[in-house]
């Protein structure tokens, strides 16, 4: 984990603040790392915007200026130094002022900024002030000052013009996100002394040996000056060490070494070997600086082949299957990010096969914590730049400081064995067809994002050229400015046309990316969570409460019209919430099954989207608050990584099972099919047994589809992981004529905080699914149970040690639309 010890000399600044309103109406307590909305919140001048209709309650703040406050001393034999400030995370249009002098002024949240204070200055007691200026009103101004106009998405924004503020583009509100334009700091901020030489930047590269294995690492560490001085600068990695003796000259100095590793131990992403991580420790002066580093070889090959131009992960020489989602913020408000409430988030990621996440343009580089958890658990990181869906100025000064800041962030996080690649935006290519004025004007706004794109591309290289930079998400390649959303052959793919055009799930099946970075269906969010920012009363689609929390139009009506086209419709609300949830798991395995199936010609799918901001009807496949929807538990079995999957052949006259490996050995898969009746008979349609090679899936069975319009076709098999079950139905689920399973939960306690459900059926019961209101895990969840094979689900609370079965809701589909006998009880 990377952290700075600064000299005795420095003063942290962080800590305990006041916030003001700009006229002295309002003043609180405001904890700085932080956001000013938290701070309101907690002192009941904001509702909880996240309940109810609260939302429209709380965007006046970011229409005003504010400034925060606070005293601190200096000696005076300290003020015969130069002194500087030094901030990072500052959103965002922002003025730092000391004992009524401006210091330091910023509209870039997304790198530090550093000026000299020593004439503002005095001994004893000093106010330090930060004029927070209105972001919402700094983008009017903005877009007024634009020589043309730069097109944003109005649809989603209720703040407009933010693409002209360097600023977390989702703040201004999304098609999941609540629009609330929260400010604050959220680095550091502290006075450094400015004669003092600082290290700004510890960078390494890797060569491997390929003959003995060896790893010799070139270490790069940028020392800024602003005196000549020499100073002893030691580094050691593992137990490697070398000194230099430095001599800085005033800029910056760049210091270089070799430590040579003779018998690395590899970093491997999760589920392809071990996270094994060392310690790189600088130390100069009297500051030291760590990180941990992972020793792997990474290649992201894109040389084009007989099919176009693949984008496939390889990892110290072995291809990867990249098994993921899409990652936003991880709340709306910053305060609440944190490592306690994030790293849940990533091991629940993890234990669902995931090894891959991708950090979305419009929201931020997360903190350094975030990556140190992706290093130790073994998630690689696809790093979008942030920009997205909009258009972008391209003039000189913004430039430039798009220019800083990327640099920034490479040079921060290029030591991280997670990160993959970096992606120039999201979806600014597609953007360039989505407004009227940029299509009149096409090659002006082309040429800007051109300019844009370069500006991007050449920091990334200058700071980290040996990680691929991805022009754009999605798109077919470098200098393609082509539609890339449904382009198959080459690059990455947004296949959205089964959520927004209402396409069949089927529809994903006719696509062929060579990575899929973006698809997604949405569902409601569970009951306990509803009703935690719902009144019951509004536990409908259709109240304004519920509506509010739909932020996608016409949202709330695609999940229910979808629900009609593959399920009998629900007899209430609680059902219609279980099959949003259903209906979206099954849209997710319907694709990564399909394209799972075709690898190696697709050799990655990130659905989105991991995580919610606030309470939503949206993609995710975590509620806000941590609790696992269907999907999520669905994700366990679709994205094992060794799977057996049914696709039915173009010509629908056989269903086709295929196995799927992207374990780092080839394996045996042995099994059957069997076409299952709703009363419980199995007619057998086969066997297989094939060894499954790493490089690609394999057939292993072709079931001709002549089941009857009431069965189903089940297989089970084994490998190395143990015996599985799946099913594939051939109609939609509506048709099949279900009898009542007369399901019976036996429950137990097994320890703290576990408990046992032992699931039993007369009937097949499909998507049988268990929801608690504690908040807790189930080791499975929406599985099919038959009369001949009862499922066990474990449950792990996430509240304590407390008692699931009281209230325990079992559901499957025929109970979702016609009562049903279900025991629960106690053994």
């Amino acid at each position: 984990m990377a952290d700075l010890v600064n000299r005795a000399s420095a003063k942290d600044l962080a800590g305990n603040w006041t916030l003001h309103a700009a006229d002295e109406s309002i003043s609180v307590p405001l904890p700085l790392p932080g956001d000013a909305l938290s701070a309101l919140i907690a002192a009941d001048i904001l509702p909880d915007p996240y309940v109810g209709e609260n939302e429209l309650k709380v965007r006046w703040p970011a229409e005003r200026d504010w400034i925060a406050r606070r005293s601190f001393s200096i000696d005076a034999d300290e003020l015969g130094h130069p002194w500087a400030i030094y901030v990072d995370g500052l959103d965002t249009v922002a003025e730092i002022r000391i004992n009524g002098q401006k210091v330091l002024a910023a509209a870039n949240m997304f790198r530090p900024h550093r000026a000299e204070v020593a004439d503002a200055l005095r001994s004893g007691d000093n106010e330090i002030e930060i004029m927070f200026r209105s972001n919402v009103v700094a983008a009017t101004e903005a877009a007024a000052q634009q020589p043309y106009e730069q097109p944003y998405s109005a649809q989603m924004q209720a703040s407009p013009h933010i693409n002209l503020l360097r600023k977390v583009q989702c703040h201004a509100g999304w098609d999941w996100n609540i629009a609330m334009m929260p400010f604050g700091l959220y680095g550091d901020i502290r006075l450094e002394r400015a004669d003092l030489p600082t290290v700004t930047y510890v960078q390494h590269r890797q060569r491997h040996n390929a003959d003995t294995g060896a790893v010799d690492v070139d270490i790069e560490v940028r020392i800024q000056a602003t005196t000549a001085c020499e100073e002893l600068l030691t580094i050691e990695l593992g137990r490697e060490k070398a000194s230099l003796q430095i001599a800085c000259s005033p800029g910056t100095n760049v210091a270089e070494t070799t430590l040579h590793i003779e018998n690395p131990r590899l970093w491997w992403p999760v589920g392809s070997g071990e996270q094994v991580l060392y310690d790189l420790v600088v130390t100069l002066g009297g500051a030291t600086h760590r990180q941990r580093i992972g020793l792997r070889r990474i290649e992201v090959v894109t040389k084009r082949d007989e099919i176009g131009v693949p984008l496939t992960v390889r990892i110290n020489g072995l291809d990867l299957f990249c098994r993921g989602a899409n990652w936003i913020p991880g709340d709306a408000l910053p305060s609440r990010i944190t490592p306690e409430t994030v790293r849940p988030l990533l091991e629940d990621a993890v234990a669902v096969g995931m090894n891959m996440l991708r950090i979305w343009g419009g929201g931020q580089y997360e903190p350094e914590w975030f990556y140190d958890l992706c290093d130790e658990l073994g998630i690689l990181i696809w790093q979008d730049m942030m920009f997205a869906c909009a258009l972008y100025p391209a003039d000189s000064a913004f430039l430039a400081e798009v220019d800083r800041e990327i640099e920034h962030q490479v040079r921060r996080l290029s030591h991280h064995a997670s990160i993959a690649l970096y992606c120039g935006d999201n979806e600014v290519i597609g953007a360039l067809t989505w407004f009227e004025v940029a299509r009149a004007n096409r090659d002006r706004y082309l040429v800007a994002y051109d300019r844009l794109s370069r500006t991007i591309e050449m920091a990334v290289n200058r700071a980290d050229p040996d990680r691929l930079f991805w022009p754009s998400s999605p798109s077919k390649g470098p200098m393609d400015f082509g539609d890339a959303w449904k382009a198959e052959g080459s690059g990455d793919q947004h296949m959205w046309d089964v959520w927004h055009a209402g396409k069949s799930f089927s529809a994903y099946r006719g696509v062929r990316p060579r990575f899929a970075s973006e698809f997604g269906f949405q569902s409601f969010v569970s009951l306990s969570t509803l009703r935690r920012y719902i009144d019951e009363e509004d536990l409908d689609i259709a109240s304004p409460a519920m509506e509010l929390h739909q932020k996608n139009a016409g949202g709330n009506a695609r999940i229910v019209e979808t629900i009609s086209r593959y399920f009998r419709f629900p007899k209430n609300f609680e059902n219609v919430v279980y099959l949003s949830q259903v209906q979206q798991g099954l849209a997710m395995k319907t694709g990564i099954d399909f394209w799972r199936s075709i690898k190696p010609e697709c050799m990655g799918a990130l659905y989105w989207q991991l995580n919610d901001t606030y309470p939503v009807a949206s993609w995710s496949s975590i509620e806000y608050g941590g609790r696992w929807k269907l999907l999520h538990s669905m994700a366990k079995r679709f994205f094992a990584p060794i799977n057996v999957v049914a696709i039915p052949s173009a010509d629908t006259k056989t269903v086709d099972l295929f196995a799927v490996n992207d374990t780092p050995s080839e394996v045996v898969v042995a099994g059957n099919a069997f076409w299952l009746a709703v009363d419980g008979a199995r007619r057998p349609a086969g066997e297989f047994m094939k060894t499954v090679p790493t490089d690609r899936a394999i057939l292993l069975l072709s079931v001709p589809a002549d089941g009857s319009p009431d069965e189903v076709l089940g297989f089970t098999w084994r490998d190395p992981a143990g015996e599985h079950f799946d099913h594939h139905a051939v109609s939609p689920y509506k048709a099949l004529r279900l009898r009542d399973p007369e399901l019976v939960v036996e429950a137990s306690k097994r320890g703290v905080g576990e408990w046992c459900f032992t699931i039993t059926a007369k009937a097949p019961a499909f998507y049988v699914s268990l929801e608690t209101d504690p908040y807790g895990v189930f080791s499975n969840n929406a599985v099919l149970v038959t009369p001949d094979a009862p499922v066990e689900f474990v449950w792990t609370s996430r509240s304590g040690d407390v008692d699931p079965v009281e209230s325990l809701v079992v559901r499957d589909l025929r109970s979702s639309y016609r009562p049903s006998d279900t025991v629960i009880r106690r053994v």
